[in-house]
This record gives C-alpha cells, structure tokens and sequence, in this order.
C-alpha cells in the first residue's frame, strides 16, 4: 500500500505538470465515458429498473390474439367487455384483474376550458396495481355505474398546480363535461409511470359501463391489467386462459371464432418496442468507448516513450519491469478516473438539456436520473478504460533499452512501439467505419420514411382534435351541426383553400372491422375481410390531397355513401366494379347497407414504413359518435392560420376546447420517433468516433515527424523535393486507414443484420452507404496527415543535423 499512495502521489504530480496532455486525455476520456454513462442512463430507467410498484413482476397485461386470417400481423388486439367478465370469473391464476381505458373530458369552472384525457378504471383498478393514494381513498364499487361515477382521483402535480394543493381537497368539486365530479383521492406522484398511459393521467374516473355494455363480446375496446397470484407463473396463466378462449370460442361461436388471449408482463410491453434500439445504441457507446480507449493508448505510447529517459534511469537504479509497470498504470488509471468523472458531469448535463426530446421518444424517460447504478457504472468503466488504455503502453515503455536511452544523441526511441501503434489506428478506424455505417443507414431511413408516399400531401396541413362533450351536445344532430358550423368557418379565413374532417388521421391509428358485402352472407369474424374504418365529412379527401380515382366524392346531401380506397376495392371485390354496390360494417352499422360512390388512392393510416391499408370512408348525416380532427389545407404558413382557427372555434362555443393543434408534418413526424432517436443518437457518436480517429491519426503522424526528423532532414539535404516529403507522410498516414476501413468494412457487414429490422426504403448493407463512410474516413485521415505533412515539408537540414 505504501508504493500503492507513493505512486498516486507521484502520477498526480506527473500529470499537474503536463496539463495539456492530462486535458487532452480527460477530453477524450469524457468524451467515451460520458457516451456511455448517458446511453447507460437510459438503458437503466427504460428496461433495467423495475415499475414503481409492489412486485412489479407479477403485474401483465391481458389482450386478445385476433384471428391471423382477418387480422394479419396483428399480436395483440383490445378487449371485449363480456369476454373480460369471463376471464375474471373462470381464472384462478390472477390474484386481482380489471379493466381500464382512456376517456376524453373537458374541464371548465377554472379559466379558459380544457380537454383532458383521463383515465377510466374498472373496480379493482388501483387494487390491481397496488396503488395507494397520498389523500383520500381509490374508487368504491359501488361508484362503478353511470348513475354514480360522478368522483374523480387527481394526480399530486394536478392537486398542487392547478388546485392550490391544499389538504382539505378532498370533498371538493370539478366540473367536467358540464357536470359536478367529487374529488376522492390524491395520488402520489411516485405512482405515474408516463410510458403507461393510464398511469400517466393527471385525474382518474370510475369507468362505469352501463349493463349493456357489460355483455357485449364482438367490441373490442378495453383494456386488462392483472396481477399473478401466488404460486402461478406466466405459462400456467398462459394455459389458463387458452383453455378459457376455446371453451368461449365454443359457446359464443359467432363472436369468439378464432380469439384467443395473450399475456404480456407489465414491463415489458412498456418498453418492448424501444428495446433493440437502446441495445443498439448500448453497442455503439460500446464502440466510442474502444476508439477513445485506443486513442487513449496512442497518447499515453508518446508520452512513456518521451520519458524513456526517465523509465532507464528508474530501471538502473533498480526499479524492475513490475515496479515501472505498476507506475505507469496507475498514472492511466488516475487520467480514467478525471476522464470518468467528467464524463459523469457531460451526461448530466447533457441528458438534462436532452430532456424533452428524450420524453418524446424514449419511454420511462421521466424517470431517466443519475442513480446509484449508474455512479458504479462510471466507476466500473472508469477503471476498464484505464486498464484497456494504460496496459498497453505501460508493458511496452516499461522495457526501455537502457543504452540507447541513455544516450545523449540517442535517437528517442523513434521506432519504439511504432507498430503498435498503428494497430490502434487501424482499430479506430474500423469502428468508426461501423459506427458511421450504421448512422448512415438510419439517416437514411429517416429521410426514406419522411419523403414516402403516404396517398396525401402533407405539406400545409393544420390539424386539431375536438371532443364534443355529451351534456352539451346529447344528440348526433347537434354534434353535426357544430362540426358544419366550424368547417363553414374555417373555409372562410384568409389563407385557407378547403377544409375537411375524419375521426383519425394518418398515422395515429384507427378503427378496424369486418365487412360485409350486400348480397354475400356475414361469415364468422375469423373469415370475415377488415378494413380500416374511417369517418369523413365532405372536404376531407380534397382538403388531404388523396387521389379520386373513379366515381365521385361525398357531399353534404349524401345520406349513408361509403367510399373505399384502391386497396379495399380489390379485396373485397375483387376485379368487379364497387361502385353502386352496398356493405356495411356489422359492428358499427348494425347492419346499416351504404353505398359506394367513389374510389380513392391507398393512404398509410398507422405506421409510415408499412404500406398502405385497405380503408373505407363513411359519411353520415347522423355525426360522430366521439370526436372529430379538423383539417384546413393553406396557401399560407400553417402555423399562421392557428390563432383564426381557435378563434372561430370560440365564436361557436365558448366552452369548447381544442387539443393537439398541429401541422400534418408534425404529426407524420411523432410517428418516427424512434427512428429520429436512433439516428440523431447515431450521428452523434459517429462525429465523436470521426473526431476521436482524426486526433489518433494526427497524433501518430506528429510523433513519426519527430521521430523521424534526422531521418527527413538527411533525404532533404541530398535533395529530396516537397513533394516526396509530403507524400512519405501522408502516405504513413493513409496506410493504416485505408487497412482499418477494409477491417471496418467486413465487420460493418457482419453487424448489419442487427440493423435489418430498424431500416426502411435502404438495405443494412447498402454499398453506396458503405462507400460514402470509406470516403469520408479517407478524407478526415487526408486532413489529419496534412499538418504533420506541412510541417516535416519545412524542416531546416542544416538546423535538424545540427540538433542530433
């Protein structure tokens, strides 16, 4: 331990006395820690922490397996009601089980009115999950129906910034919806989990289905939240519930033909779909983190190497190899643990200012800190990096050749470690190659995702949700008539070309149904063809810019007309006209035959990298069961048009709200969050890795220069031009880059079938990619060499022989 503090004391010492050393070394440290330790951070709050709630693993989420045939690719679907109440009766391996969903309120009485979207929970909700409220109580059972669900639970950021947080808030009241709900609870702010949805609300209401709703079995509308019992795992409740299904299937043949159940942990359906990438975004940390360890080793081979000198001295007064060795490393495990530290402080900092785009993109990412499991983290690779970094350097300086380092007019050690050091060029380069192919996959990918023909224009597009509350407009009439009102309207202001409304853009999803051609008898649902189900009212497919390609389109003295995209005239009629003929949807028509009038081009209605789904328009005159967005194409800004907009929303009622004012690009574009995430992430690393390669090659040429001065300034004295000096550097320097971007190809090409299933509209190993990352690593080696080029061109013979 003596020698242990003695060589601390000295390392510390040594670096103080070199500072523009130590700070580089600390710079690229952070640069590959701090990636690390933000990457890790993430990693951490998103897949490795557990929910904030009792035994977080015995919490799943239930759902339906839809029929494959009728619902292809689709895992999980919602639930019915009936088929819920079933589950809950016959399942013995669930301790609690309950529904839940969303439900749109508008809140008034406190300022101007707001839309809310709250969370509706079942009996059991809160029980189910282990919830506690901070004040009050959860809901009773008796709260459960429509003529006594008038209570509501706010969130603790709800109760203390819009509700004054005063203690005695429960008994008070808020009016929702035009009507008085009674506050019952507080719930702490621990319980929000944002990544689920219903937990992330900021006021909860008992979901109180009515009777009939309670037996309907062909809606697939519901959510389940369960908990394990004791005792069972995730395969007994699988079976369970499978040998339920089929007893069902069995029983109510027409509605449950071909549904199963699925079980998901909590968890894991969370954040399911954000794992590949964060794990890919892990490995490429992984690979900042070697190209800094090896430009690291660079800069610790030319300082052991300048104090050859030093090292023999140590070693003639009787320092052996272990001893100089022992030193050597502590010093690089000093320079790791400065470099860890400010890479801890670069990742604070940095996921602080990250914050909202990483609450948009990553789920969890609320809970994103600075825990206890990342501080060891830092420490762990602190102490590697310092290890990979400084063993290397320390091994091979610690043997110096005594005679020549004694020297007065030795040579320094010139061609010592010279090798190795290349190794670590070629090594840099190599995984910057596939960190940069893999940046230039994924950016292309976003520019792929973002240019696709989705069957609409995008561009000038303002759009805004509104839900039209039941006590104010009880009857579709009057909903109809506000919508007109408001369409009327916007057609009217400066600016705006036309303007429609559907229940669902592109992009955010929508309903999907069977269908049933008049004339063919209504199969079982498994048989059955579904389409996407969209309400329109006229305007809409002119106002989107979507394709008519035959027929007409709807208009305002339409009664029940239908019209159906390119796709769905040929499923569901395969090479015969549709227009003229009838169908309806029997989940929402009740049987309600419509004609089609027109067809219109294939849209993207969900995900933007699958293609276009089979979709039918409706237009009734009885209006929206819920809500509407209104669309407005511009011929000016968007953006401009938005204060109008609102403000003819208030001419027609005070009281309404207006939630999700967007443009279409902003909305086509929260649809690529992950692939934005994962490429900008990406990027960043592969202009870090550029940097870091850069330095490593620069300072391996710096160090050859020097090295080989005697040597430069002879062939200058016997003649040799600028030229012929210049390219003896440069080609030192390209030598081992063009060896690392071969390596760095092979393996850029090994990894890519990591990247398949994340790309679109570009192969993981497209060769232009790969050649424009070969390119561009060529010409920051180029620039790297030129210094050191320049400045071996204009060595003084006469000054250099002199020197040696």
């Amino acid at each position: 331990m003596r020698t242990v503090l003695a060589d601390l004391r000295y390392a510390v010492l040594v670096i103080a006395r070199t500072p523009s050393f130590s700070v580089a070394v600390i710079t690229v440290l952070a640069l590959g820690i701090g990636a690390n330790a933000a990457i890790f951070s993430i990693v951490n709050a998103v897949l490795l922490r557990p929910l904030p709630y009792p035994a977080p693993d015995r919490l799943v989420r239930l759902f339906h397996h839809p029929p494959q045939a009728a619902f292809p690719n689709t895992p999980t679907f919602s639930v019915s009601a009936a088929n819920f109440y079933d589950w809950q009766r016959a399942a013995t391996s669930f301790d609690r089980m309950a529904l839940y969903r969303m439900r749109q309120l508008t809140l008034t009485g406190s300022g101007e009115p707001r839309a809310i979207m709250a969370g509706a929970g079942g009996p059991g909700f809160f029980d189910s999950i282990g919830s506690r409220p901070m004040l009050g109580r959860t809901f009773r059972p008796d709260e459960d129906t429509p003529a006594t669900s008038h209570v509501v639970i706010v969130s603790e950021n709800f109760w203390k910034h819009q509700l004054g947080g005063a203690r005695d808030i429960v008994g008070r009241t808020l009016t929702f919806d035009g009507q008085a709900y009674t506050i019952v609870g507080v719930m702490p702010a621990r319980e929000s989990v944002a990544a689920w949805y219903v937990m992330g609300r900021d006021v909860w209401v008992p979901l109180a289905l009515t009777g009939e709703d309670r037996n309907v079995r062909d809606n697939h509308n519901l959510q389940v939240i369960a908990r394990l019992g004791p005792g069972s795992d995730l395969s007994r409740a699988q079976s369970e519930l499978d040998m339920i299904s089929q007893r069902l299937e069995h029983e109510y043949l027409q509605a449950n033909a071909g549904w199963g159940a699925v079980i998901i942990p909590l968890q894991e359906q969370l954040v399911g779909d954000a794992r590949p990438s964060l794990l890919i975004l892990l490995g490429a940390v992984t690979l900042v983190l070697l190209i800094a360890c090896a430009n690291v080793g660079n800069l610790l081979f030319a300082r052991t190497l300048a104090r050859q000198k030093e090292i023999a001295i140590r070693s003639a007064l009787g320092a052996g190899r272990r001893r100089v060795f022992q030193q050597l490393l502590i010093e690089a495990l000093v320079l790791a643990t400065a470099g860890g530290a400010a890479g801890l402080l670069l990742a604070s900092v940095t996921l602080s200012s990250a914050s909202a785009l990483l609450g948009a993109q990553v789920p969890r990412a609320d809970e994103i800190s600075m825990d206890g499991h990342v501080l060891l983290f830092v420490v762990l690779i602190s102490t590697l990096t310092g290890v990979l970094a400084g063993a290397l350097p320390a091994i091979r300086g610690g043997r110096p050749d005594l005679n020549e380092a004694l020297k007065e007019g030795g040579r320094g050690g010139a061609g010592i470690g010279l090798r190795t050091r290349r190794l670590l060029i070629v090594c840099e380069v190599a995984l910057s190659v596939v960190l940069l192919m893999g940046a230039g996959v994924m950016l292309r990918t976003l520019v792929a995702l973002r240019t696709a023909d989705a069957g609409f224009n995008p561009d000038n597009l303002l759009t805004m949700d509104i839900n039209l509350p039941d006590a104010r407009y009880p009857t579709p009439a009057s909903r109809m008539a506000f919508f007109d009102a408001a369409l009327t309207r916007f057609r009217a202001l400066p600016g705006v070309q036309s303007a429609g409304a559907i229940d669902s853009l592109p992009f955010v999803g929508g309903s999907v149904q069977p269908v049933v051609l008049e004339g063919k008898a209504e199969l079982l649902p498994r048989d059955q063809p579904t389409v996407e189900i969209r309400q329109i009212t006229p305007g809409y497919i002119r106002t989107m810019g979507i394709p008519l390609l035959r027929g007409r389109d709807v208009s305002a003295s339409d009664e029940n007309v239908l019209l159906v995209s390119r796709g769905a005239a040929a499923l569901l009629w395969k090479d015969q006209d549709p227009i003229g003929r009838r169908a309806t949807t029997p989940l929402m028509s009740k049987g309600l035959q419509r004609s089609v009038v027109g067809i219109v081009g294939d849209v993207k209605q969900g995900d933007p990298a699958a293609p276009p789904a089979p979709t039918i328009y409706y237009y009734s005159r009885e209006g929206p069961v819920f809500g509407l967005t209104l669309v407005m194409r511009t011929s000016v800004p968007p953006q401009s048009v938005g204060q109008a907009a609102l403000a003819a929303i208030r001419a027609i009622d005070p009281e309404q709200p207006v939630d999700n004012l967007k443009t279409m690009v902003e909305v086509r574009d929260e649809g690529l969050t992950s692939q934005r995430f994962s490429a900008w992430l990406l990027g960043l690393f592969a202009v870090v890795a550029l940097v870091l390669a850069s330095v490593g090659i620069y300072s391996v040429l710096s160090y050859i220069v020097r090295g080989r001065s005697r040597e430069i300034g002879i062939r200058t004295a016997l003649g040799a031009a600028t030229s012929d000096v210049l390219r003896l550097v440069i080609v030192e320097g390209m030598s081992p880059t063009l060896v690392g971007i071969a390596v760095g190809t092979i393996a850029a090409l090994a990894a890519a079938r990591v990247m398949r299933g994340l790309v679109y509209g570009v192969s993981a190993t497209d060769p232009l990619t790969l050649a424009a990352v070969g390119a561009i690593l060529a010409v920051v080696a180029l620039a790297a060499s030129a210094i050191p080029a320049y400045r071996a061109s204009r060595f003084d013979p006469v000054v250099v022989l002199r020197a040696e």
